[in-house]
């Protein structure tokens, strides 16, 4: 059944309104706020990897200021059921497929890849931020879908993605600016991880500013 479960999850990720936004929010379960886009797939060549330090410590980026992307960065209840068994920011390295545009919306997979040694799980959302140069958000926090979320067990080497979409400026007409990179929280945990930004201008302002998250399925994406 576990193939249906995706199935269902692609299909949220494909379906839904024209959308858009600048800055993407917290982890946890679906609040009814949003629909998914519209598009068949997304691919999940990676376009920038990052991973945190094998030591443990916090890999936010340099110069993001706390306050500046603390509500898209702290994750948000439920937590995962799996308790001590979830993946921690020091075992994952995260990166950003290619952009499967359809119907207006830019989408895109949020991937994290197990590299650690042990099996470990996600459950819910990303926190995710799109910000400047200088570390500070760009746009409002994401929407999340209403889709029910799963664990996700990801043995060595494995990878989870989560749908990120937002409507083409050109078709909206929201006002943009072009990210420096997208922060990546896992679910659950506090630290983040940095992803360079390579796929232009993003929604930050306006009536159709709004980024909007699916949960995260097993695989990449693709």
């Amino acid at each position: 059944m576990r193939i249906r479960s995706l199935g269902v999850r692609r299909a949220a990720f494909l379906a839904g309104p024209l959308v858009i936004a600048g800055l993407l929010a917290g982890c946890g379960s679906g609040d009814d706020t949003a629909n998914a886009p519209r598009t068949e797939s997304a691919t999940a060549a990676s376009a920038t990897d990052t991973a945190a330090p094998s030591d443990g410590t916090s890999s936010a980026p340099s110069g993001v200021p706390t306050d500046a992307v603390s509500n898209s960065l702290t994750p948000s209840a439920p937590r995962s059921p799996s308790g001590g068994t979830r993946c921690h920011t020091s075992e994952l390295r995260a990166s950003v497929g290619r952009n499967n545009p359809g119907a207006g919306q830019e989408n895109f997979p949020v991937v994290l890849t197990n590299q650690s040694t042990r099996t470990c799980t996600l459950y819910g959302y990303p926190g995710t931020a799109f910000v400047d140069a200088s570390g500070k958000q760009l746009g409002p926090d994401p929407k999340r879908s209403s889709t029910e979320p799963e664990t996700v067990r990801l043995a060595p080497g494995q990878s989870a993605w989560a749908g990120l979409s937002f409507a083409n400026p050109e078709v909206s007409g929201a006002g943009t600016a072009t990210p420096a990179a997208l922060v990546v929280t896992p679910p659950d945990e506090e630290d983040p991880l940095k992803v360079t930004w390579k796929s232009g201008e993003v929604p930050v302002s306006g009536n159709e500013s709004s980024v909007r998250l699916i949960p995260f399925s097993p695989g990449t994406g693709a």
